[in-house]
């Protein structure tokens, strides 16, 4: 029987001990659930695993996504989306009299046989993970308004309210199929976002619906459209996952959450603030299970990685990473932590939020309430012995103090600060209060950077540009590899964006003996920048032309982020 047999692979490879399945069996016969499930909600085998074992055994197909198919009309015009949804099937293929049904659960087979009689064909499984399911059912049921009609179908007006007082620590956002609407319309909003690697989500009240707004790639797109009479049974649902105050509209307010997405766990911070036609609410997601870019993965050219590896030798001074939010000042700061981490140097952060996990590095956690600031954490930090100290943000003097102090004092400082260049930062420095002579005694490099789209590479082609395009970049024909350059044209992979993922462009400031001169004489920004362009250090907008004749962006996308190089 397959189900022993299912044991037994997973026994061999230690995933479970006999007890453990005597459990699940006894399990099985008390509460009628399939043994799939029971193992993957007592969190003994992982959603993937058991796939990948199944498939070993049986030898049922398994696809690890699902986005190049589509679900037949006959299926959804016969199939009801809650039976999809209810039990995770969906049809990726049909034949006369036949329908190849998507499953993460082959064990439980009695759905199976109900789609049979439904569809009046045979059913023959594949499977698939419960996320890939759900967004193909997603997309298969996509109706009038962008799919919310379904999500609120049955609902009633004065029946919304009552929908929002469930718990929701870690929610599982797949888990749609029986709750009541309001929550699953948040959980598919959310897991959309989750799916199309958005970083922000947007819900903007209008005077007659509210939109969902998603920030995709730093830009924001318009993806769906909710009815008013939804607006405020959402934003409690909203509060109560946030741990907000449900009665309080008048006010900001600021909470987090947590969801899990299969095996994985996605951070929510909450923002909610009132506005003219209700309240507005922003969320920002951090993907616990994204991995920690290396200093090879950020977009480095030669000579910067060179000079980085050079910064995480020093034993002492201050580095400053300078953007606005959302420039991917934090990603670059932690794959520097990561190049340097070695059991010889302690390593301590101080950040608000901690957006990612750091093996071996100590990492405390902001909390204003309780008066934990940046500068009263440094204090404590010092007491720590520590090597290597990084401060998420210098929003003050004494955070500066503090910092300056520290690489005064043997230590190497990490921080970032928001000014638009590297030579801005300096001066930025002596805006706030600093001494010249602490300043140029204690810096030792600056990092501008921002963040630019990279061409799809699924609709990436090639275009002859003009040359009064080539000039905003200062660039000319000459420079071009055989006269060309690229664009994505769009397609479904970049949702006809022309553009997938992103990389850091960079202006990188050793402070030497000329810019020190110039910070005690209190040389202003634009002065300090020219000088150090007219001594070879590249701006931005040069290591973005550089981008863009490799072939990783486009012209527009430099523009779009960066300034004229003026002197």
């Amino acid at each position: 029987m397959i189900k022993h047999r299912l044991f037994k692979v997973l026994k061999k490879r230690g995933l479970l001990t006999a007890e453990n399945v005597e459990e699940c069996l006894n399990e099985e016969n008390e509460s009628g659930h399939s043994i799939g499930r029971i193992l993957r909600e007592k969190g003994y085998v992982g959603e993937l695993d058991f796939l990948r074992v199944y498939h070993k055994i049986s030898g049922v197909p398994f696809f690890p996504s699902l986005s190049d198919f589509h679900v037949p009309e006959e299926f959804v015009r016969l199939v009801p989306a809650q039976v999809a949804r209810s039990h995770n099937l969906v049809a990726v293929r049909e034949a006369p009299g036949l329908y190849v049904v998507a499953t993460c659960d082959p064990l439980d087979v009695y759905p199976m046989d109900d789609l049979s009689s439904m569809l009046e064909a045979e059913i023959e499984p594949v499977l698939a993970t419960k996320a890939e399911i759900t967004q193909l059912i997603n997309r298969g049921y996509q109706k009038s308004v962008d799919g919310v009609d379904e999500m609120l179908e049955g609902i009633e007006d004065d029946e919304m309210l009552m929908q929002v007082d469930m718990e929701a620590d870690a929610e599982d956002v797949l888990d749609i199929a029986n709750k009541a609407p309001i929550i699953r319309l948040l959980n598919s909003i959310i897991f959309e976002a989750i799916k199309t690697r958005a970083s922000d989500i947007h819900l903007q009240p209008f005077t007659d619906s509210v939109v969902v707004r998603f920030r995709i790639d730093g830009i924001l797109y318009n993806m769906k459209t909710i009815p008013k009479k939804v607006q405020d049974a959402l934003i409690s649902r909203v509060k109560v996952m946030g741990k907000m105050d449900i009665a309080e509209r008048r006010l900001p307010q600021d909470g987090r959450a947590a969801v899990r997405v299969g095996d994985g766990e996605v951070d929510l911070r909450i923002s909610s603030v009132p506005t003219a036609f209700g309240e507005r609410i922003v969320f920002r997601l951090l993907d616990k299970t994204q991995e920690v870019f290396s200093l090879e993965e950020i977009g480095l050219s030669t000579s910067h990685f060179e000079l980085i590896n050079r910064l995480v030798g020093y034993s002492h001074g201050i580095v400053l990473v300078t953007g606005p939010t959302g420039s991917g000042k934090t990603t670059t700061l932690y794959a520097t932590l990561t190049r340097m981490n070695s059991q010889e140097k302690n390593i301590i952060t101080i950040e608000d939020p901690i957006e990612y996990q750091l093996p071996a590095v100590s990492q405390i956690q902001v909390s204003n309430k309780k008066g934990l600031t940046f500068a009263a954490g440094l204090r404590s930090l010092l007491r720590q012995d520590p090597d290597v100290m990084m401060v998420g943000e210098i929003r003050d003097i004494e955070t500066a103090r503090i910092s300056i102090q520290a690489a005064l004092t043997g230590h190497l400082v990490f921080s970032t600060l928001h000014t638009n260049d590297a030579a801005s930062a300096v001066t930025r420095l002596l805006d706030i209060g600093i001494e010249p002579y602490l300043v140029a005694s204690s810096l030792i490099a600056v990092i501008a950077q921002r963040l630019v789209r990279l061409i799809c590479p699924d609709c990436k082609s090639e275009y002859e540009p003009t040359e009064p395009e080539l000039a905003e970049i200062n660039l000319q024909m000459e420079d071009l590899h055989d006269g060309v350059l690229w664009v994505g044209m769009g397609c479904d992979t970049c949702l006809n964006t022309g553009y997938q993922k992103r990389t850091a462009i960079y202006e990188i400031l050793p402070i030497g003996d000329e810019v020190r001169r110039q910070v005690i004489a209190r040389v202003g920004a634009s002065k300090i920048k020219a000088a150090a362009i007219e001594r070879g250090v590249p701006s931005m907008r040069m290591d973005g032309a550089r981008k863009v004749l490799d072939g990783q962006t486009t012209i527009e996308e430099v523009l779009r982020v960066t300034q004229a190089d003026l002197a």
